[in-house]
Parts: C-alpha cells; structure tokens; sequence
C-alpha cells in the first residue's frame, strides 16, 4: 500500500513538471507580438524646478534573445500623451539577427511626446523565437542633477508558439 503512495506521488509530480515545462515553453517562445512600451520625454523632478518640465533622452531597445533564430521587426510607432502617433521610425520591415539588437533614439529635444509617450512595436517571426527584450532607457542631466531609470514594454497582443 505504501509503495503504491508512493509511486502515485512520483507519477503525480513527473506530470506537473512536465505540464510546467510545457507551459513555461509556451510562454517564452512567440511567432509574433505588440509590445507597449512606456517613453517619457519627460519627467516633472521636484519643487525646485516647479512645474518646468525636466527633459529626457529616450532610448527604444529591441534585443533578440534567440541565439539561433532571428524575427522580423514591422513597425516601430512613437505616440504622445494623448495617443496621438508622432513618428513611425521604420519605413521597411527590418530583420533583427540572432542575439542581435537594434535601437530608436528619441532626442531630449523631443518634448512633444510629454510623461506619457509610448512605443508600441511590432515583430513577427516564421519560426517560433525566444521572447526579445523589449525596454527603454530614459536619461536626463540639468546643472549638476542627472537621472536614469528604465521602462520596460508589456506585451498587449501577440501569437504564442504552440
């Protein structure tokens, strides 16, 4: 009777760590997906500075993951505060090589994005890839302050590998 306890609970986890890793597979390989990317063009800093907007440089990075497979990146769209588009920063799709990278750049002079500029990008893949790295990079300096945060992009629709 023991025994049989036993194997029951043997069986039982070789079931749930093979459904996990199944499932955590599902979760980290895509054929294609929108990503939403918070940008902030700028920040409000502290009462010195009052309500003078403190202006940042953005920097959008798309980063392969897939050390062996490479996507193709179809848009990259930049929208201000209000959702208005801004810019569509790729003319053509662009390939992204494995483990490579790619970056947009929006310039601290760019003040018409406001605190809440967003990116939303699209890649699709033939072949099902490893989920990239999509964040941004903030950075800012005014006199002797500097700031830098990140900002990383959430996935808002996309087609899961099977």
């Amino acid at each position: 009777m023991k025994t049989n306890r036993i194997a029951v609970v043997l069986l039982v986890a070789l079931i749930l760590s093979v459904h996990c890793a199944v499932a955590n597979e599902l979760l980290t390989r895509w054929l294609g997906q929108t990503v939403y990317v918070p940008i902030y063009s700028h920040i409000y800093a502290d009462d010195r500075y009052k309500d003078i907007p403190f202006l940042l440089t953005a920097t959008l990075s798309i980063r392969n993951t897939d050390p062996e497979k490479a996507f193709t990146l179809k848009s990259v769209r930049y929208y201000d505060s209000k959702g208005t588009l801004l810019q569509q920063y790729l003319d053509t799709p662009t390939t992204v090589e494995p483990l490579g990278s790619i970056r947009f750049i929006v310039p601290e002079s760019e003040s018409k994005g406001g605190s809440g500029a967003k990116f939303l990008v699209e890649w699709e893949a033939k072949t099902a890839v490893i989920e990239p790295i999509i964040e941004s990079v903030m950075i800012g300096t005014k006199m002797q302050q500097g700031i830098s945060f990140i900002s990383t992009g959430r996935v808002i629709k996309g087609k899961p590998a099977h």
